[in-house]
């Protein structure tokens, strides 16, 4: 950075907005400004916007200004904030998603789709992968705040995701209808809420985060953000860094070895059997060691999660392919802020009801991304029929329900 634009930061960004204000284009000025600036702190803005307030200056409404601000000023105050955070932390990382967000606003603003549809359609591809920042804020954020007292984010924010989802899905939509004109009639607006969730993100929920959590609990998220995953290019590096620890000599504790674990079915005969039953527990027909039970949850093409009596999230499968993104910080939370806030109510309504025990099941299927998804509840009961949670069941089936005839040989060869 120049040493007069070092010393005079707030006055010369004052004054690109000034001449904006009175009709110019002060292009010269933001190309320099842009490329000399490396990050401006929140102080600095108040300072900029209070001189021109004292100017009675119209910024509030003038479009250019607005441009201005979400295309450069969001960006330079976001790399002041990063400077902040560790890389790897999982606030650095929402933060530089938004920072990724802001130059693919810029990009797509320049194409028109009109007249370059597959460069429109590349960038939109890449905005599209804000949905495992959104994801990620609903399954991992959103639950820490929770168990601080604070779920107005569970309830209120997850709803602007799902406008945005549905925006976006218009958009998809409109561009496999070849309908160009919609395109670019609906999309400013699409990235117009994008750019409004940012600033409400940066300005209200994550600083509050800082507040409630502590360190603890951002390291935890960041090994359950693994689990969904980055709209980034690149893996964000371990939060807290990985550091070589001196080699320390192996010291071997020797322990009892457990016990075998029985459930409360137990055989009615014993039996020989060809294999080992230690550290297996026997179930209504069987054995599994713990290991071969993760082994079938895992394999096994469904989504399952099972909610307790409490309505607490006990359990979900880690598959590779899942329909539903889960993950670690599901566990332990209510069941009614795992769900956007449009379907909570019919969720609701099946635990009442299964609790109830007027029903015993409840079957959707919906059609996403292409595939079609079925998704089952089951009340479960113990032998006096007593409630004692509901297993949600989903799964994409999509190449069954396209099945027809018959098929009683391999199809390998």
């Amino acid at each position: 950075m120049s040493e007069f634009l070092t010393e005079t930061k707030v006055d010369y960004l004052t004054d690109i907005i000034r001449q904006m204000c009175n009709g110019d284009n002060p292009e010269k000025e933001i190309e320099q400004f842009i490329a000399n600036c490396e990050s401006l702190s929140g102080e600095e803005v108040t300072e900029v916007f209070d001189q021109l307030g004292r100017e009675n200056l119209q910024f509030q409404n003038n479009d250019q200004v607005i441009n201005f601000y979400h295309t450069v000023i969001d960006e330079k105050l976001a790399s002041h904030t990063l400077s902040k955070f560790a890389p790897g932390h999982p606030v650095r990382v929402y933060l530089e998603e938004n920072r990724l967000q802001r130059k693919l606003f810029k990009e797509i603003s320049k194409i028109d789709p009109r007249q370059d549809k597959e460069a429109f359609l590349a960038v939109f591809n890449k905005l599209c992968a804000v949905e495992l920042h959104y994801v990620r804020k609903e399954n991992q954020l959103f639950p820490m705040l929770e168990k601080h007292g604070w779920d107005s984010p569970s309830k209120n924010m997850w709803a602007f995701h799902d406008e945005i989802r549905a925006e976006l899905k218009k958009i998809r939509l409109a561009l496999e209808a070849d309908d160009l004109e919609l395109v670019v009639k609906i999309f400013p607006h699409a990235i117009s809420e994008m750019q409004r969730l940012i600033g409400v993100e940066e300005e209200r929920l994550l600083p509050n985060a800082m507040d409630m959590l502590d360190e603890s609990e951002w390291e935890d998220m960041r090994l359950g953000d693994e689990e969904i995953g980055w709209m980034l290019d690149q893996t964000p590096p371990p939060y807290p860094a990985v550091t070589e620890e001196p080699e320390q000599e192996e010291i071997i504790v020797k322990e009892e070895a457990p016990k075998p674990r029985r459930m409360k079915s137990t055989p009615k005969r014993k039996k020989d059997l060809p294999f080992s039953i230690e550290n297996a527990d026997h179930f209504d027909e069987g054995y599994l060691t713990p290991e071969q039970v993760n082994f079938i949850f895992k394999f096994l093409p469904v989504d399952i999660t099972y909610v307790n009596e409490d309505d607490r999230v006990v359990f979900y499968n880690r598959g590779d392919d899942r329909v539903f993104p889960r993950s670690a910080n599901i566990i332990g939370r209510e069941v009614k802020f795992c769900h956007p806030p449009k379907s909570v109510d019919q969720v609701l309504r099946i635990l009442e009801e299964f609790k109830a025990g007027t029903q015993d099941h409840a079957d959707f299927w919906i059609n996403m991304r292409g595939k079609f998804i079925h998704i089952r509840y089951f009340a479960v009961r113990d032998e006096q029929k007593n409630y004692r949670g509901v297993i949600e069941m989903s799964q994409d089936v999509t190449g069954i329900r396209a099945l027809e005839g018959e098929q009683r040989l391999l199809d390998w060869d």
